[in-house]
């Protein structure tokens, strides 16, 4: 009996190491499977905002874009203000143009009728 209880001890103690280390094991195999996991999730994010980089970008090109044809279109704009007429400057020619009154005037046809009219009823 002296002899089986250094044997089951041994056993034991050889059973304890190996259930620790089965357990070290499964640990170490759960954290191997986290870092995957964290990997893979960080080379998505990763992807996801390489392509959210490349979106902005472009659409900050495109408003450099139109902000420069923005501003051609103002400084010509600008420019030509200068050629516009102005409220003043129309109801001027207005005014000469309803003193002329091109419609009203009498052809020369008409006035040669208007003439041999008043003389018929002259005579």
């Amino acid at each position: 009996m002296a002899q089986e209880q250094p044997v089951d001890s041994g056993m034991e103690v050889f059973n304890d190491i190996n259930v620790k280390l089965r357990d070290i094991e499964e640990k170490q195999n759960i954290i191997k499977d986290r870092v995957l996991l964290i990997g893979e999730n960080l080379i998505s994010q990763k992807t996801e905002v390489e392509e959210e980089v490349l979106e902005i970008k472009t659409k900050i090109f495109n408003l450099e874009d139109e902000i420069k044809r923005l501003k051609l279109t103002l400084s010509s704009i600008i420019e030509n203000t200068n050629s516009f007429a102005r409220k003043t400057e129309l109801d001027i020619i207005k005014r000469q143009f309803e003193m002329f009154e091109p419609l009203e005037l009498a052809r020369m046809s008409d006035v040669k009728s208007m003439i041999e009219k008043a003389l018929r009823n002259q005579k």
